[in-house]
């Protein structure tokens, strides 16, 4: 079997993460593979190639919009939303940015939601404090 030729899209969202996580598709690719093919390509392709990657947001912006959303989610969405929170970090927006995002929520989300939002941002600050 010949491997699938490499998107426009495929190579914007490659482009995209090795600033925000350079090791994403790799680590993707590991954990959920095996399981599913393709996934990580199929996920950096698909959510960083072709929404992250698009004209009218900023990176920032769109990384502030997308703790926002996992925050409302609440609790189930915490490892996704830590790891956006490194992103977003990555994209170039204060930590008091970040608290005032998921803060926000609470209005839409519920205090639970945005207190767990808030623990998360607490253990991705302290894991970068501590590895500084």
């Amino acid at each position: 079997m010949t491997a699938a030729p490499t998107t426009a899209a495929l190579e914007r969202g490659r482009a995209l993460i090795k600033d925000l996580n350079p090791d994403l598709e790799s680590i993707l690719s590991e954990r959920y593979d095996a399981l599913l093919p393709d996934f990580a390509e199929s996920l950096i392709e698909w959510a960083y190639g072709r929404h992250y990657a698009r004209p009218g947001l900023d990176l920032k912006t769109r990384q502030l919009c997308t703790i926002a959303a996992l925050t409302v989610l609440g609790g189930q969405t915490g490892p996704q939303l830590k790891v956006n929170i490194e992103h977003t970090l990555a994209a170039g927006a204060a930590r008091a940015e970040i608290v005032e995002a998921i803060w926000q929520m609470a209005v839409y989300g519920g205090l639970p939601a945005a207190i767990n939002g808030l623990n998360a941002a607490q253990e991705v600050f302290d894991k970068l404090d501590a590895a500084a």
